[in-house]
């Protein structure tokens, strides 16, 4: 257990929660550049972090960096463990604390799945098991109370672009820019977590598992609407303004 406390205070710890906050701002302006080729022209790849880290592993040396951002990733999941373990949180940071967790090593296990060849397609996964969980009542109860997990904390995003709470992970000088960066892509995040939601609703309620997909299923239902291309551009933007956010919180993340 002292251990473990120790080492949150030694130079490699920072060093792999730097490296990790910076992978998960490659993932997000990754997904901004495919969800841009989306609005202006179509893409082969999923506007999604499975689609990001499937475009990562096209680039030169994208086997070795995929193995990087996993690493990082994986060293973001400590970093939450840690903090829950010893951190002084109060009941919302630790669930936010899990959450983030949650995501990180998703995140990770995807970079590995897609490193080693196995990532195959997520908005396909997650209709196939929307199709299955239809079949019944209360299987479609629970796709609709998935929604609405998705839709709050897609509210919760929003919140905290308006309030500025995300101002609470950093340390140091905050700069009138970081909190523009951070406030741009707190909202952006938060209407692609309201859509994701609001489909996975609409699918239940609609008994349409098609409609039930991750982020990429919602990107392009934006494009679907008028001016979808104009809309989904900004979100893009967005989304590209938060990845470049977490290399600003790589820099000053409390920890």
């Amino acid at each position: 257990m002292k251990t473990a406390q120790e080492a949150r205070t030694t130079r490699a710890y920072d060093v792999a929660i730097t490296v990790g906050l910076i992978a998960y701002g490659v993932v997000y302006l990754l997904i901004a550049w495919i969800a841009l080729q989306l609005a202006w022209g179509g893409s082969s790849q999923e506007a999604s972090q499975q689609g990001a880290l499937q475009e990562l592993a096209s680039k030169p040396l994208g086997g070795v960096l995929l193995w990087i951002v996993a690493i990082g990733l994986f060293a973001l999941v400590i970093w939450r463990a840690l903090e829950l373990a010893y951190g002084n949180l109060d009941t919302e940071k630790k669930v936010s604390a899990v959450g983030r967790a949650v995501l990180n090593l998703f995140l990770g296990v995807s970079a590995v799945r897609v490193a080693i060849g196995s990532g195959g397609s997520s908005s396909g996964e997650q209709r196939t098991m929307s199709a299955r969980l239809m079949e019944n009542g209360a299987g479609r109860a629970l796709i609709v109370v998935i929604g609405l997990v998705i839709i709050g904390i897609g509210v919760r995003q929003i919140y905290k672009s308006i309030t500025k709470k995300f101002t609470e992970d950093l340390v140091g000088g905050v700069s009138e820019m970081t909190i523009l960066l951070g406030r741009i892509g707190y909202a952006a995040k938060g209407v692609a977590f309201i859509v994701v939601g609001a489909l996975f609703g609409w699918a239940a309620i609609g008994y349409d598992p098609e409609k039930a997909g991750g982020l990429d299923t919602a990107l392009r239902t934006i494009k679907d609407q008028p001016f979808g291309s104009v809309l989904l551009t900004v979100l893009a933007l967005g989304i590209a303004v938060f990845g470049v956010y977490a290399f600003v919180w790589s820099r000053n993340a409390k920890h």
